[in-house]
Protein backbone atom coordinates (compact mmCIF):
# COMPACT_ATOMS: atom_id res chain seq x y z
CA UNK A 1 0.00 0.00 0.00
CA UNK A 2 2.94 2.43 0.43
CA UNK A 3 4.77 1.90 -2.38
CA UNK A 4 0.67 2.07 -4.05
CA UNK A 5 0.70 5.68 -2.66
CA UNK A 6 3.69 6.66 -3.43
CA UNK A 7 4.05 6.08 -6.83
CA UNK A 8 0.73 7.96 -7.22
CA UNK A 9 1.89 10.77 -5.90
CA UNK A 10 4.61 10.95 -8.60
CA UNK A 11 3.11 9.84 -11.23
CA UNK A 12 0.30 12.45 -10.59
CA UNK A 13 3.56 14.71 -10.18
CA UNK A 14 5.16 13.94 -13.31
CA UNK A 15 1.98 14.84 -15.16
CA UNK A 16 1.63 18.50 -13.94
CA UNK A 17 5.03 18.89 -14.36
CA UNK A 18 4.47 17.97 -17.88
CA UNK A 19 1.31 20.15 -18.49
CA UNK A 20 3.67 23.23 -16.82
CA UNK A 21 0.73 23.00 -13.98
CA UNK A 22 1.76 25.42 -10.50
CA UNK A 23 0.50 26.01 -7.83
CA UNK A 24 0.39 29.20 -5.40
CA UNK A 25 2.99 29.04 -3.33
CA UNK A 26 0.70 29.82 -0.49
CA UNK A 27 -1.24 26.26 -0.95
CA UNK A 28 -1.23 24.38 1.94
CA UNK A 29 -1.99 21.42 -0.17
CA UNK A 30 -0.30 20.80 -3.45
CA UNK A 31 -2.26 19.68 -7.01
CA UNK A 32 -0.36 16.38 -6.43
CA UNK A 33 -1.12 15.98 -2.93
CA UNK A 34 -4.80 16.43 -4.26
CA UNK A 35 -5.03 14.20 -6.82
CA UNK A 36 -2.93 11.47 -4.60
CA UNK A 37 -5.90 11.69 -2.06
CA UNK A 38 -8.80 11.02 -4.00
CA UNK A 39 -7.04 8.42 -6.14
CA UNK A 40 -6.22 7.01 -2.56
CA UNK A 41 -10.05 7.10 -1.99
CA UNK A 42 -11.00 5.39 -4.30
CA UNK A 43 -8.83 2.57 -4.01
CA UNK A 44 -8.65 1.75 -1.14
CA UNK A 45 -11.11 3.50 0.70
CA UNK A 46 -14.44 3.14 -1.68
CA UNK A 47 -14.13 6.88 -2.69
CA UNK A 48 -14.45 8.14 1.36
CA UNK A 49 -12.23 10.85 0.95
CA UNK A 50 -12.62 12.12 4.15
CA UNK A 51 -11.53 8.45 5.30
CA UNK A 52 -8.82 8.71 2.77
CA UNK A 53 -7.14 12.16 3.54
CA UNK A 54 -7.28 11.15 7.51
CA UNK A 55 -5.21 8.03 6.78
CA UNK A 56 -2.67 10.23 4.42
CA UNK A 57 -2.23 12.90 7.28
CA UNK A 58 -2.12 10.33 9.94
CA UNK A 59 1.21 8.20 8.64
CA UNK A 60 2.68 11.86 6.99
CA UNK A 61 1.88 11.32 3.32
CA UNK A 62 0.89 14.61 3.52
CA UNK A 63 2.05 17.07 6.08
CA UNK A 64 -0.73 19.93 5.56
CA UNK A 65 -4.82 18.96 4.85
CA UNK A 66 -7.23 21.82 4.18
CA UNK A 67 -10.50 22.22 5.34
CA UNK A 68 -13.45 19.68 3.21
CA UNK A 69 -14.95 22.48 1.62
CA UNK A 70 -11.46 23.99 0.31
CA UNK A 71 -10.56 20.51 -0.88
CA UNK A 72 -13.65 20.14 -2.75
CA UNK A 73 -13.14 23.53 -4.17
CA UNK A 74 -9.54 22.85 -5.54
CA UNK A 75 -10.44 19.17 -6.79
CA UNK A 76 -13.00 20.50 -8.80
CA UNK A 77 -10.41 23.39 -10.05
CA UNK A 78 -8.58 20.48 -11.90
CA UNK A 79 -8.75 20.88 -15.39
CA UNK A 80 -10.18 18.23 -17.35
CA UNK A 81 -7.04 18.22 -19.54
CA UNK A 82 -4.90 16.88 -16.42
CA UNK A 83 -7.38 13.88 -15.47
CA UNK A 84 -7.50 13.16 -19.05
CA UNK A 85 -3.43 13.11 -19.40
CA UNK A 86 -3.52 10.75 -16.75
CA UNK A 87 -5.47 8.19 -18.10
CA UNK A 88 -3.76 9.07 -21.69
CA UNK A 89 -0.66 7.73 -20.02
CA UNK A 90 -2.01 4.99 -18.96
CA UNK A 91 -4.08 3.84 -22.10
CA UNK A 92 -0.90 4.10 -24.33
CA UNK A 93 1.55 2.21 -21.84
CA UNK A 94 -1.53 -0.57 -22.48
CA UNK A 95 -1.09 -0.57 -25.76
CA UNK A 96 2.05 -0.29 -25.86
CA UNK A 97 2.85 -3.61 -23.88
CA UNK A 98 -0.22 -5.14 -25.01
CA UNK A 99 0.43 -8.09 -27.27
CA UNK A 100 -1.87 -8.20 -29.54
CA UNK A 101 -4.55 -6.10 -31.46
CA UNK A 102 -7.35 -7.47 -29.88
CA UNK A 103 -9.59 -5.47 -27.92
CA UNK A 104 -13.17 -6.38 -26.51
CA UNK A 105 -16.08 -3.46 -25.65
CA UNK A 106 -19.08 -3.24 -23.72
CA UNK A 107 -21.09 -1.10 -21.07
CA UNK A 108 -22.01 -1.13 -17.50
CA UNK A 109 -24.31 0.98 -15.52
CA UNK A 110 -23.82 3.36 -12.52
CA UNK A 111 -27.13 3.85 -10.72
CA UNK A 112 -27.41 7.76 -9.29
CA UNK A 113 -30.13 6.15 -7.12
CA UNK A 114 -32.42 3.53 -6.27
CA UNK A 115 -35.57 2.94 -8.84
CA UNK A 116 -37.86 4.44 -5.73
CA UNK A 117 -36.11 7.84 -5.76
CA UNK A 118 -35.99 8.64 -9.31
CA UNK A 119 -38.62 11.36 -8.81
CA UNK A 120 -35.84 12.74 -5.98
CA UNK A 121 -33.02 13.17 -7.79
CA UNK A 122 -31.62 16.18 -8.73
CA UNK A 123 -28.05 15.25 -10.23
CA UNK A 124 -30.21 13.80 -13.62
CA UNK A 125 -33.34 14.04 -15.01
CA UNK A 126 -35.44 12.90 -18.12
CA UNK A 127 -36.37 9.57 -19.76
CA UNK A 128 -32.48 9.14 -21.20
CA UNK A 129 -31.17 8.19 -18.46
CA UNK A 130 -33.70 5.01 -17.78
CA UNK A 131 -31.70 2.45 -18.55
CA UNK A 132 -32.25 -1.41 -18.81
CA UNK A 133 -29.24 -3.48 -17.82
CA UNK A 134 -29.72 -6.51 -19.21
CA UNK A 135 -27.08 -8.83 -17.50
CA UNK A 136 -28.37 -8.17 -14.24
CA UNK A 137 -31.90 -8.03 -15.77
CA UNK A 138 -33.31 -5.11 -14.05
CA UNK A 139 -33.86 -1.13 -14.78
CA UNK A 140 -31.71 1.50 -13.25
CA UNK A 141 -31.58 4.66 -13.28
CA UNK A 142 -27.78 6.53 -13.84
CA UNK A 143 -25.45 6.52 -16.63
CA UNK A 144 -23.56 3.76 -18.54
CA UNK A 145 -19.85 3.77 -18.80
CA UNK A 146 -18.71 2.54 -22.36
CA UNK A 147 -15.42 1.17 -22.38
CA UNK A 148 -12.88 -0.22 -25.01
CA UNK A 149 -10.50 -2.90 -23.03
CA UNK A 150 -7.28 -4.76 -23.98
CA UNK A 151 -7.97 -8.50 -24.09
CA UNK A 152 -6.42 -8.38 -20.55
CA UNK A 153 -8.80 -6.19 -19.40
CA UNK A 154 -6.73 -2.79 -19.44
CA UNK A 155 -9.11 0.24 -20.32
CA UNK A 156 -8.29 2.11 -23.19
CA UNK A 157 -10.61 4.50 -23.96
CA UNK A 158 -14.30 4.97 -22.14
CA UNK A 159 -17.16 7.34 -22.70
CA UNK A 160 -20.16 8.35 -20.31
CA UNK A 161 -23.92 8.20 -21.90
CA UNK A 162 -27.27 8.36 -20.52
CA UNK A 163 -28.24 5.11 -19.46
CA UNK A 164 -31.19 4.43 -22.36
CA UNK A 165 -28.32 5.33 -24.85
CA UNK A 166 -28.07 3.18 -27.72
CA UNK A 167 -24.49 0.94 -27.60
CA UNK A 168 -23.58 1.21 -31.13
CA UNK A 169 -24.90 4.86 -31.25
CA UNK A 170 -21.93 5.80 -28.31
CA UNK A 171 -19.45 3.17 -29.99
CA UNK A 172 -19.57 5.49 -33.29
CA UNK A 173 -18.34 8.45 -31.23
CA UNK A 174 -14.89 6.61 -29.91
CA UNK A 175 -11.50 7.52 -31.41
CA UNK A 176 -10.11 4.51 -32.19
CA UNK A 177 -7.03 5.01 -31.84
CA UNK A 178 -5.88 1.65 -32.39
CA UNK A 179 -3.07 0.19 -34.67
CA UNK A 180 -3.44 -1.17 -37.75
CA UNK A 181 -5.63 -4.19 -38.59
CA UNK A 182 -7.03 -3.98 -34.90
CA UNK A 183 -10.09 -6.45 -34.54
CA UNK A 184 -12.69 -5.21 -31.73
CA UNK A 185 -15.30 -8.09 -30.31
CA UNK A 186 -18.54 -6.92 -29.19
CA UNK A 187 -22.18 -8.11 -28.22
CA UNK A 188 -25.10 -8.36 -30.16
CA UNK A 189 -26.46 -4.81 -29.71
CA UNK A 190 -23.03 -3.26 -31.52
CA UNK A 191 -24.12 -4.59 -34.63
CA UNK A 192 -24.27 -2.21 -37.74
CA UNK A 193 -23.27 -3.37 -41.03
CA UNK A 194 -22.43 -0.37 -42.63
CA UNK A 195 -20.52 1.24 -39.76
CA UNK A 196 -18.39 -2.38 -39.78
CA UNK A 197 -17.55 -2.02 -43.37
CA UNK A 198 -16.53 1.87 -42.92
CA UNK A 199 -14.37 0.51 -39.73
CA UNK A 200 -12.67 -2.59 -42.12
CA UNK A 201 -11.82 0.65 -44.78
CA UNK A 202 -10.02 2.00 -41.50
CA UNK A 203 -8.62 -1.16 -40.64
CA UNK A 204 -10.54 -2.19 -38.02
CA UNK A 205 -12.37 -5.35 -37.83
CA UNK A 206 -15.19 -4.85 -35.45
CA UNK A 207 -16.55 -8.41 -34.37
CA UNK A 208 -20.08 -8.70 -32.57
CA UNK A 209 -22.32 -11.28 -31.77
CA UNK A 210 -24.56 -12.35 -34.52
CA UNK A 211 -28.07 -13.29 -33.93
CA UNK A 212 -29.49 -16.99 -35.55
CA UNK A 213 -31.25 -14.78 -38.25
CA UNK A 214 -28.41 -12.62 -39.09
CA UNK A 215 -27.05 -12.07 -42.45
CA UNK A 216 -23.39 -12.10 -41.71
CA UNK A 217 -22.55 -15.16 -39.93
CA UNK A 218 -19.14 -15.69 -38.30
CA UNK A 219 -17.19 -18.57 -38.11
CA UNK A 220 -17.32 -20.89 -35.28
CA UNK A 221 -13.72 -20.12 -34.21
CA UNK A 222 -14.07 -16.54 -34.35
CA UNK A 223 -16.88 -17.16 -32.29
CA UNK A 224 -15.13 -18.91 -29.91
CA UNK A 225 -12.77 -16.14 -29.63
CA UNK A 226 -15.47 -13.42 -28.74
CA UNK A 227 -16.96 -15.87 -26.41
CA UNK A 228 -13.56 -16.23 -24.40
CA UNK A 229 -12.19 -12.12 -24.89
CA UNK A 230 -16.42 -11.21 -23.35
CA UNK A 231 -15.70 -12.75 -20.39
CA UNK A 232 -12.57 -10.73 -19.77
CA UNK A 233 -14.49 -7.62 -19.99
CA UNK A 234 -17.26 -8.52 -17.92
CA UNK A 235 -14.08 -9.62 -14.96
CA UNK A 236 -12.82 -5.90 -15.65
CA UNK A 237 -16.36 -4.57 -15.12
CA UNK A 238 -16.79 -6.41 -11.77
CA UNK A 239 -13.33 -5.54 -10.61
CA UNK A 240 -14.11 -1.68 -11.44
CA UNK A 241 -17.26 -1.56 -9.85
CA UNK A 242 -16.12 -3.82 -6.55
CA UNK A 243 -14.09 -0.39 -5.52
CA UNK A 244 -17.26 1.90 -5.34
CA UNK A 245 -19.47 2.04 -2.13
CA UNK A 246 -22.94 1.17 -1.98
CA UNK A 247 -23.84 4.29 -3.08
CA UNK A 248 -21.54 6.88 -4.74
CA UNK A 249 -22.09 10.74 -2.99
CA UNK A 250 -22.32 13.59 -4.82
CA UNK A 251 -24.75 17.09 -5.48
CA UNK A 252 -23.97 17.38 -9.13
CA UNK A 253 -23.66 16.20 -12.49
CA UNK A 254 -20.08 16.94 -12.59
CA UNK A 255 -19.22 15.45 -9.21
CA UNK A 256 -21.06 12.24 -10.13
CA UNK A 257 -19.21 11.70 -13.09
CA UNK A 258 -15.30 13.24 -11.37
CA UNK A 259 -16.41 10.50 -8.59
CA UNK A 260 -16.96 7.31 -11.86
CA UNK A 261 -13.68 8.63 -13.63
CA UNK A 262 -11.77 8.59 -10.37
CA UNK A 263 -12.94 4.75 -10.03
CA UNK A 264 -11.81 4.25 -13.40
CA UNK A 265 -8.26 5.62 -13.22
CA UNK A 266 -7.85 4.13 -9.49
CA UNK A 267 -8.08 0.85 -11.40
CA UNK A 268 -6.47 1.26 -14.20
CA UNK A 269 -3.11 2.45 -11.56
CA UNK A 270 -4.04 -0.90 -9.37
CA UNK A 271 -3.09 -2.62 -13.06
CA UNK A 272 -0.52 -0.33 -14.07
CA UNK A 273 1.42 -0.72 -10.65
CA UNK A 274 1.21 -4.50 -10.65
CA UNK A 275 3.55 -5.02 -13.81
Amino acid sequence: MDLQIISIYFFSDEILKAYSYSDDPQCKMTTAEIITSVLTAALFFSGNQRLAISFLKTHLYIPQVVSEGHFNRRLHGIPKEIWNAIFSCLSEYFKQHHDSKEYVVDSFPVSVCENVRIFRSKIYSGKQFHGYSSSKKKFFFGIRVHALVTTKGEPIEFVFAPGSENDIKVFRNFDFNLPSDSTIYADRAYTDYNYEDFLRENSIALIPHRRANAKRQHNPCTDYLRGIFRKRIETTFSQITRLFPKSIHAVTKRGFELKVYLFILAYCLQLFLKQ
